[in-house]
């Protein structure tokens, strides 16, 4: 059986990855089988329809491929970053990055997706000024053992595998948290809470 797809990039790509998910339900796995795919040469950048604009794909802290060059001579949606992920069984296991340690390429990269020099130094200048006092190329990936945990037991959701799960409106249970905040710890980071005349 053979699928083709015709139309706009992002939503072709939706499209048949909904298509390989249904059929993946018909068809499922071996489950003494493990299949690891590992995925690499993310695009750095999107186009965003809502805003009609160019934005940035998915880590915008990561190193574009190419580095200063490939941001001043390539079409942005045709700039790749140094990003990558580990699947397994069709389930992300990790993702991670180079990271973009040198400020004058992050400035270049955060002007493609509409960001003034103003705005990053506003938004990310601890980051910036960190960098400026130099640092070694460097990046790092985090592996997801409890999604690995999940799919060698053959469980549906992470919370069955995670020591202390969350329900899905983020409440510890084992842990009653989250919890009320005493009025010594709020002083102590000198919150104040102010609540809506009603719950008062």
């Amino acid at each position: 059986m053979v699928f083709f797809g015709v139309g706009k990039w992002e939503k072709t790509c939706k499209i048949m990855g909904g298509m390989r998910n249904y059929f993946a339900d018909i068809f499922p796995l071996d489950k003494d089988e493990l299949s690891f795919c590992w995925i690499v040469d993310f695009p750095m950048y999107e186009y965003n329809e809502e805003l009609k604009k160019i934005d940035f794909s998915h880590n915008p802290f990561s190193m574009p491929q190419g580095e200063m060059e490939a941001l001043e001579s390539k079409f942005p949606l045709d700039i790749l970053a140094y990003q990558y992920d580990i699947v397994c069984n069709g389930i992300e296991l990790s993702s991670g990055a180079i990271r973009n340690h040198r400020p004058d390429i992050m400035y270049k990269a955060f002007e493609i997706a509409g960001y003034p020099k103003e705005e990053v130094d506003a938004r990310f200048g601890h980051m910036i000024e960190a960098f400026k006092h130099g640092a070694p190329p460097h990046g790092g990936i985090a592996p997801g053992l409890d999604r690995l945990v999940m799919i060698l037991r053959d469980e549906q959701n992470i919370r069955e595998v995670i020591a202390f799960p969350m329900n899905q409106s983020a409440q510890d249970l084992m842990m009653a948290a989250p919890s009320e905040v005493t009025l010594q710890q709020l002083e102590e980071l000198h919150i104040r809470v102010e609540l809506p005349e009603e719950e008062k």
